[in-house]
């Protein structure tokens, strides 16, 4: 498949490259700046193609089969910065994919998304966010997927995970092993219109999802 990446040079997104490099699918990602794509290239993009999620990105997912959502705007930016990209630019995509034809749409979460205020107060307008975009996606039409990780780590990931609709132990996950995930669900029928939070457990990846 032809996947195109929003948020690529993210940390998972960058984890995410790798393992499609290994993978029979091609990468497209999208780049803010073109000085990012060298670096993206050499990780394991197909392809690179600059754009702004802030703004319409239709001819960069042209072509592409699936669309993995996995941008962010970053713990150091306000509530208005977080409203731009991780609730209006995911719909923004979600909705160009819907009109141009592309049936697929992950989309990386964050576990607790869909009860905002219970979440930290200084979290909750992230948590919001995250589930504004994440309601507007399942009512979309597309095929979705989405993936709600505990709290990222930088540690080397297992391979190992524990995945439920809802786990109710919140725990922590690196990011590599989301980026594994994320791989994972491309070939996985039983992700489509799923939901599901995701920690590092004990189960091989493909075998975890295997019993979702």
């Amino acid at each position: 498949m032809h996947v195109f990446i929003a948020g690529a040079n993210g940390q998972i997104g960058q984890y995410l490259l790798r393992e499609l490099a290994d993978s029979d699918h091609e990468a497209r990602a999208l780049i803010r700046h073109p000085d990012q794509g060298p670096e993206l290239q050499k990780l394991g993009a197909t392809e690179t193609v600059q754009g702004d999620l802030e703004h319409d990105c239709s001819e960069a997912m042209r072509g592409c089969d699936v669309v993995i959502f996995t941008a962010g705007s970053g713990p150091h930016t306000g509530p208005d910065k977080t409203v731009d990209v991780d609730q209006d630019g995911a719909i923004r995509l979600m909705d160009r994919a819907k009109a141009m034809g592309i049936k697929r749409f992950i989309i990386v979460s964050s576990m607790r998304a869909e009860e905002p205020e219970k979440g930290p107060e200084k979290l909750r307008h992230y948590l919001q966010a995250k589930r504004n975009a994440d309601e507007h996606l399942k009512h979309s039409g597309l095929n979705y997927t989405i993936v709600r990780p505990g709290q990222l780590t930088n540690d080397e990931g297992t391979g190992k995970v524990a995945v439920s609709a809802r786990l109710e132990d919140f725990g922590k996950i690196p990011r590599q092993d989301v980026a594994r995930v994320l791989l994972a669900v491309l070939d996985s029928d039983a992700t489509i219109n799923r939901v599901f939070d995701v920690v590092s457990g004990e189960t091989p990846v493909p075998d975890a999802l295997a019993g979702l």
